[in-house]
């Protein structure tokens, strides 16, 4: 009967998990110039005498015109020289690449390829937001002077993606990935199914994964979210083949052998053939062995915990989840699960200790009452057990298996 009841709360919890889980020249407009009004030709006596230049009146050393500074004229036409930018984003120098686009691009604002190269930089810096301002002015001035250019395009939709700007993305990853005769770049591809995955298009997400696996078998990153599209179709089956496919091209993915193991576990929940249950609660040991070979925190510990339990290795749960909830944010589960282990393992004392803790933790977690209300009917302790059948009892007032043991026991209990 518990273990009925403790699978059943591996499947919640399971499930939980499963939910949880990329230069152009420029015209101008002629400037407009006021026409000075003509005097006639034949009118010369009536035109005004020139005045004599008052530096020359009252100062014989002084120059005839006086000179004065004047602020450069912003080239809002020509183009730039962008050899040198261009040649340190060539040479992986970014920051610098990009200083000296952007100085450039004070002097010629009009100037695509200018922006280009800053937006390049600041993508490979990873400054997104400055990436995308910038790449976007270049894509407007390439699209007024005609001569629009794909690799700014795609560069943009990467920073759009990387910024998670996944609605404004997909429409160019689309573009991208479907210009007539050529073949789609498989970094744009993923990146057109991460962005369809996002924004809700499971549908058009899954082909497209498939299609970047298609042309990379290995590509570990499509197959996980293949595997999340599945478990999200209640695809088990489906979503444990990727997994385990990913756990052999990439044996440090922790976020695929987080969902493996937890895939496991739900199959194993589920199945009515003990047989097939036992098997996927070993198999979701192997995979909980791999999981912490790469990550040890709590989620970790505690997955690979249920996993041993279910495969009926109670020393070996105990053994792992007692340093779990060595730690000061050990949560109430922890000590759930620590206290099954034990009490399966015949260690009533620690099972107890465990199980009070988790009380304390998780006040109304009715699992733990249940264990509880076991381990101590278990040692005799009768008057302790009903306590803890009748809290389980005020917390689930309609659950006959509390109200069964709550009688079986307060005859004893004195």
């Amino acid at each position: 009967m518990l273990n009925r009841y403790f699978q059943q709360t591996i499947l919640l919890g399971v499930s939980s998990l499963l939910m949880i889980g990329t230069a152009a020249a420029q015209s101008s407009r002629p400037r407009r110039v006021t026409k000075q009004p003509l005097k006639p030709a034949e009118e010369p006596l009536l035109r005004p005498e020139p005045k004599p230049s008052p530096t020359a009146r009252n100062n014989a050393e002084r120059p005839l015109i006086d000179v004065q500074p004047v602020r450069p004229v912003v080239n809002t036409v020509g183009t730039g020289d962008t050899s040198h930018a261009y040649q340190l984003l060539q040479q992986k120098q970014f920051a610098e690449a990009a200083k000296e686009a952007k100085a450039l691009a004070v002097q010629f604002p009009n100037d695509p390829e200018v922006w280009k190269i800053a937006g390049f930089a600041e993508l490979n810096l990873k400054q997104y937001s400055q990436a995308i301002d910038d790449l976007e002015k270049a894509m407007n001035l390439q699209e007024v002077s005609k001569r629009e250019d794909v690799n700014t395009a795609d560069a943009l939709a990467q920073a759009y993606v990387l910024s998670e700007k996944f609605d404004r993305a997909l429409p160019m990853l689309v573009t991208a990935t479907t210009r007539p005769g050529t073949q789609p770049d498989p970094a744009m591809l993923y990146y057109r199914g991460l962005a369809e995955y996002k924004t809700g298009k499971l549908a058009d997400a899954e082909k497209t994964f498939n299609a970047v696996v298609k042309a990379n078998p290995k590509d570990s990153a499509s197959l996980f979210y293949l595997a999340q599209i599945a478990v999200g179709k209640n695809d088990l089956d489906g979503a444990i083949a990727s997994l385990n496919r990913v756990t052999v091209i990439d044996p440090r993915f922790a976020a695929a052998w987080t969902l493996l193991t937890s895939a496991y576990l739900r199959r194993a929940a589920l199945s009515t053939d003990t047989t097939k249950s036992a098997a996927d609660y070993l198999n979701a040991v192997r995979a909980g062995e791999g999981l912490i070979k790469v990550r040890t925190d709590a989620e970790a510990v505690t997955l690979f915990g249920q996993a041993l339990i279910g495969s009926q290795q109670y020393p070996r749960a105990a053994a792992a989840l007692e340093r779990a909830t060595l730690g000061n944010d050990a949560k109430g589960v922890i000590f759930y699960l620590l206290g099954v282990a034990q009490s399966r393992a015949k260690n009533f004392p620690k099972a107890i200790a465990a199980l009070q803790t988790a009380s304390q933790k998780s006040p109304d977690d009715i699992n733990v009452y249940r264990e509880l209300g076991y381990a101590y009917e278990v040692t005799k302790q009768y008057a302790k057990a009903l306590a803890a059948y009748e809290k389980g009892l005020s917390l689930a007032p309609s659950d006959s298996d509390f109200k069964e043991s709550a009688e079986r026991v307060r005859p004893f209990a004195k």
